[in-house]
């Protein structure tokens, strides 16, 4: 539904609107960084993923193959989720206010935060992004429990052979 897709970009332009004023902080001297190859790749991934492939989806019809339709409810139970996760996100920005930094850094001046949301959880920038795990804790059980249902023993060898989300080395 296009009012969705709506929803997603205002999501994405309100997150830039409340990180942009923050971003000033970055001239101050880094006492630390652990930026590692690691973090390049996961940004790279979330960026493909968070913006480069919604930008594909909702510009041109090459991924419409890969569209499904859910009940409404849902769309609006993602409106919901993606408020309080603006929230948290804005939240945690100003409670930062200039510690806050765009990857692993520490500047000169950096003190540690214990209150506000910090007060209630050390990392809500990352909790902000778990909003959206129940559709993932709730769908994963049901379907999987669809798949032994129906292919029994094969299915759990391969579920003994495979990471849920994560690889299985």
């Amino acid at each position: 539904m296009a009012l969705f897709k709506i929803v997603y970009w205002l999501g994405i332009i309100i997150e830039l609107v409340i990180r942009a004023p923050y971003y000033k902080n970055q001239k101050a001297a880094k006492t630390d960084q652990r930026v590692f190859l690691t973090e390049q790749v996961l940004l790279v991934l979330l960026t493909i993923g968070g913006l480069v492939l919604p930008l594909i989806y909702s510009l041109t019809r090459w991924l419409d193959f890969a569209d499904y339709n859910l009940p409404l409810w849902v769309g609006w139970l993602g409106v919901a989720l993606m408020g309080c996760s603006l929230f948290i996100f804005a939240r945690a920005h100003a409670d930062l206010k200039s510690n806050w930094s765009p990857s692993l850094e520490i500047y000169a001046g950096h003190s540690l935060i214990p209150q506000g949301i910090y007060g209630h959880i050390r990392h809500p920038m990352y909790a902000c992004q778990f909003c959206f795990n129940p559709f993932y804790i709730l769908r994963v059980k049901a379907e999987e429990k669809m798949m032994l249902d129906t292919f029994g023993d094969p299915y759990r060898e391969y579920m003994r052979k495979t990471g849920r989300v994560i690889p299985k080395f």
